[in-house]
């Protein structure tokens, strides 16, 4: 993995990928969207720092969401404004993704700037590593950096393609997370307890069944237990839990039976009604979800 120590980045374009998917909301009615929690933007303030320390001219670039095209309540503004009030300097926001416009601005950047592209999913390309989404990118940057390691397993076009159009490097943040997953992965203190969360069971498969050769107890919670629940023939009402992600629970169950690794999943959950006008959420006893609840 190539350090950023290796990349000659003073007076240079640096385009920046980092993970500032983060939740939004609106503290006044009428009022802006702003970031609801902004810890992802600030485990990106290391890199930030180091490189306009270094005199990189600093072009940012993340996805927000799942927009199906521009999206004005998935704009990169919050996120721009917030990264701006923690480094206490500027942060200008592009007008699109790429194009002229976008190219002219990251080519007027002095050393020490930013310039935080629009939501990377505005552009269909992105999620398919489309060459044209790719080509574009690089061309608004000299050299590129990825520190956003919860996006990094997806071969997407700012994460995958464009690392092979320009000289590369890891960030601060990915340098950290990948030698702490080293350190579990090859050389763990034993008893090894992994806990998984998050959604999306299927893109996350291969990490399950690594856990379940590695780890001696591997623990399922957040959205990604649902379809483990469903695929035991539990109920799970209105829960995320596409079918894909079931097939891939099926999958995982079946390779821990046969696994050294106990796979344990929640005995109880907190739930929600489906629709708004229904009473609030209360606790479970037990993981069987009646219609028209959620699992929280």
């Amino acid at each position: 993995m190539r350090s950023m120590d290796e990349l000659e980045v003073a007076g240079r374009r640096v385009l920046l990928r980092a993970d500032f998917n983060v939740p939004l909301h609106r503290p006044h009615s009428g009022g802006p969207l702003e970031v609801a929690d902004d810890t992802r933007i600030r485990a990106a303030l290391e890199t930030i720092a180091e490189l306009r320390g270094r005199g990189a001219r600093l072009v940012l670039v993340s996805h927000l969401g799942r927009p199906q095209g521009p999206d004005p309540a998935l704009s990169m503004r919050p996120v721009a404004d917030r990264l701006a009030e923690l480094i206490s300097a500027p942060v200008a926001l592009a007008p699109a993704v790429t194009g002229p416009a976008v190219r002219d601005l990251t080519e007027r950047l002095a050393a020490g700037e930013m310039l935080m592209l629009e939501n990377i999913r505005y552009e269909a390309g992105e999620t398919h590593n489309d060459p044209e989404l790719v080509s574009a990118l690089a061309k608004l940057a000299d050299v590129y950096v990825n520190d956003a390691f919860g996006t990094a397993h997806r071969a997407h076009a700012s994460t995958e393609g464009v690392a092979h159009r320009l000289p590369s490097a890891a960030g601060r943040l990915m340098e950290r997370e990948v030698r702490a997953l080293e350190a579990i992965v090859e050389r763990p203190d034993r008893p090894l307890v992994a806990i998984l969360g998050g959604a999306k069971v299927s893109d996350k498969i291969g990490v399950v069944e690594r856990f379940l050769e590695r780890a001696d107890v591997l623990c399922i919670g957040g959205a990604m237990c649902f379809p483990f629940l469903a695929a035991q023939g539990y109920t799970v009402g209105a829960s995320l839990c596409p079918e894909d992600d079931v097939d891939a629970a099926r999958r995982a169950l079946t390779a821990a039976a046969g696994s050294s690794c106990r796979l344990e999943l929640p005995i109880d959950l907190s739930i929600a009604p489906a629709r708004e006008d229904e009473p609030a959420a209360r606790d479970l006893d037990g993981v069987a979800i009646p219609d028209g609840w959620s699992g929280l």
